[in-house]
């Protein structure tokens, strides 16, 4: 894997502070202009995200170094090869991925050194001389969960939000059916996948952006206040599983699953946005990546 971990940017430029008497400021640590490296984007994330800095986190640089100076930043839901490639050509030599970019949630490489397709994205990055940086924890740990907040946005569903819950949702009711009709226009996907009755009136919906296990996804969804559960993806033997068991017995319940990428990229929209209010310096865009997969009656042209 590569990795890198020093931080000597932020600290030279704390040293800079207190030798001029002058404190930092609050919205973070200021760096002189052409000078800006990936470890001072780092430390602004951790002093701007509003939680403390967990030690063990899956939030690090896993491709580039530290000390690699930024002409510009990429943000983005999956570090893919494409998003990577779209992100060199258009000189933003950072980029911050929300899930991983090596095909494990920790983003370990061991079994991949002699993997073409491994080496092929470590060589372009390295080549580009590109970093990227994995945020994923903190930036659902944050308050409000950033996920969620650019989610609800992109949906419209700001108003239907509960003031105490930002993944739990009222609505008029309104058949399933119609209901994913709206959500799968609303985010332009390709493929959405439904359990339930298309008739079921629809009232109270829980979010689960992202990946829910069987646990906690059979306890929200067997909540009494909760019609519908949206996730992007779960293990179908868990819980679609329940869900057909729990209708097939005569619970009024529904299931939607959105896929991965598109259940919270426009939570990474979001975050492009946060990431503008303390980074001036440089460029910062929103990189979309690709919805993967695709039905063979709507074939990708």
């Amino acid at each position: 894997m590569i990795k890198s971990s020093a931080m000597d940017g932020p600290q030279v430029a704390r040293r800079h502070f207190l030798l001029s008497g002058v404190a930092p400021p609050a919205g973070g640590i200021v760096i002189a202009s052409g000078a800006l490296k990936a470890a001072d984007v780092i430390e602004r994330i951790k002093h701007n995200v509003g939680i403390p800095w967990r030690a063990e986190t899956v939030d690090n640089i896993v491709a580039g170094s530290a000390d690699t100076p930024v002409r510009g930043l990429a943000v983005t839901m999956m570090a893919t090869l494409d998003v990577i490639r779209r992100a060199a050509a258009a000189g933003r030599n950072m980029v911050i991925t929300h899930e991983p970019t090596f095909y494990s949630h920790q983003d370990n490489t061991e079994g991949l050194v002699h993997d073409a397709v491994y080496q092929r994205n470590a060589d372009f990055i390295r080549r580009h001389n590109m970093v990227v940086f994995h945020f994923h924890d903190h930036w659902h740990r944050r308050r409000p969960d950033g996920i969620a907040v650019g989610m609800a946005r992109e949906l419209g569903w700001e108003k239907n939000a509960d003031p105490a819950d930002p993944r739990l949702f009222t609505f008029p009711v309104t058949p399933l059916a119609r209901f994913a009709r709206g959500i799968q226009s609303r985010l332009a996907i390709r493929t959405m996948r439904v359990v339930g009755d298309p008739r079921l009136p629809v009232k109270r919906v829980l979010a689960s952006w992202g990946y829910v296990s069987q646990m906690p996804g059979i306890s929200l969804l067997a909540r009494p206040d909760v019609d519908v559960l949206i996730a992007g993806e779960t293990r179908e033997w868990e819980l679609v599983e329940y869900v057909q068991d729990a209708i097939a017995a005569g619970a009024a319940k529904g299931l939607i699953l959105l896929g991965h990428v598109v259940s919270e990229e426009a939570g990474m929209k979001y975050c492009a946005e946060w990431l503008r209010s303390f980074i001036p310096e440089v460029p910062i865009e929103f990189m979309p990546a690709a919805e993967p997969f695709w039905s063979p009656d709507r074939p990708v042209a």
